[in-house]
Order: structure tokens, then C-alpha cells, then sequence
């Protein structure tokens, strides 16, 4: 399961908080999230500190969302190793 939940919303864009696990039916659910904020050239932040498990499906989600423009902000060893393999 994973949580998501805006702690902050200004001019310039948004910042989503992650807690749990970025698998399955929610990997979807992010990009969805984030698509919205992004096509209205809204600058987009996810905070993964409470992100304890991505799998290979959400790893790539994040890098894909790197690419558009989006800040990943207090992620663990864990997912920083993901991300840039």
C-alpha cells in the first residue's frame, strides 16, 4: 500500500509525501498524480523519506518522472541506489 499526500501547495507547484511500498496498482496512481501538476507546468516535489519498498515498475516510474522535471527530495539509500541504476 501506498499513501500519498499533499503537505504543500504554492505559485509554483506542489509536494507530495510517499509512505509505504511504490508497487503494483500504484505506480499508476503516482503518475496519475503527478501528470495533472505537470501538464499545467506546475513544479512538482515527492518526498520518499517514508518510502520503505519500490519495486522494478515504480523505479522506473520515478526515473521517468526525474526526466519531466520533478524533484525527489529525502529518499533513503535504498531508493537513491534504484534510481540511478
Amino acid at each position: 500500500m501506498l499513501k500519498i499526500t499533499e503537505i504543500a501547495q504554492n505559485d509554483s507547484g506542489r509536494t507530495f509525501k510517499l509512505e509505504g511500498k511504490l508497487l503494483g496498482p500504484w505506480v499508476d496512481e503516482l503518475r496519475n498524480v503527478c501528470t495533472q501538476p505537470l501538464d499545467r507546468a506546475e513544479q512538482v516535489g515527492l518526498d520518499l523519506a517514508a518510502v520503505t519498498f519500490v519495486n522494478a515498475a515504480g523505479a522506473e516510474l520515478l526515473r521517468e518522472l526525474i526526466r519531466k522535471g520533478i524533484i525527489i527530495t529525502q529518499c533513503s539509500a535504498f531508493v537513491a541506489e534504484l534510481l540511478h541504476a
